[in-house]
């Protein structure tokens, strides 16, 4: 198989391009509903993570307030790498099970992007063949923040100076997929994207 990394900061637009590559044939992981799954109530991870941080990020489900656990981690670099050390490894583990079963239902030539928007974070942008980068300038990020998701401009800027820069992503990158412009913009990098994906693919 050969395996696409898609990353980008948030509301760089990652999960618009992932359905058009979807479209495209590629078979696609979200590590994000893997990293939901390893800290389910009573798995390791959750008990850890309550360990650490205390019953005032449980909700009455038991499950993680997700919200209240970004505003700690966003705001204190130390507890955003305690929380990094402990599902970090449990969602690469996930993954690699995940890319063993897929590998068995698509075969060795299927093309399979997985969605890690920390990769630059989890140091893991060498285990990939390909590395996918959403860029979107940052003045983008907060205004969708705002008006999509009803941050403060202060928690905007605080969740994008809290991940990996634009310079840092792009020195990762195999290939940039530019949001900087309308939907149909998008399509139009997310078709050149899939280009290169099948073309360096077919040389490897």
């Amino acid at each position: 198989m050969f395996l696409v990394a898609l990353t980008g900061g948030i509301a760089s637009g990652k999960s618009e391009v992932l359905e058009m590559l979807r479209e495209k044939g590629a078979n696609i992981l979200d590590s994000d509903e893997m990293a939901r799954q390893v800290v389910q109530p009573g798995a390791q991870a959750w008990r850890e993570i309550h360990e650490h941080f205390g019953d005032e990020i449980l909700l009455p489900s038991q499950e993680l307030d997700r919200d209240k656990l970004a505003e700690i981690i966003f705001h204190d670099q130390h507890q955003r790498v305690v929380l990094n050390s402990i599902t970090h490894p449990r969602i690469f583990e996930l993954l690699a099970g995940r890319l063993g079963e897929l590998q068995d239902e698509v075969g060795g030539d299927a093309i399979v992007v997985i969605d890690i928007p920390l990769l630059v974070e989890a140091n893991a942008e060498g285990i990939f063949d390909y590395n996918l980068v959403v860029d979107v300038l940052p003045q983008l990020q907060v205004e969708r923040l705002i008006t999509e998701r009803g941050y403060s401009a202060e928690q905007a800027w605080s969740r994008i100076r809290s991940q990996a820069s634009r310079e840092e992503r792009a020195k990762s990158a195999d290939y940039i997929v530019n949001n900087n412009g309308t939907f149909d913009d998008l399509r139009f990098e997310a078709d050149q994207a899939w280009e290169a994906i099948t073309t360096a693919s077919h040389t490897t």
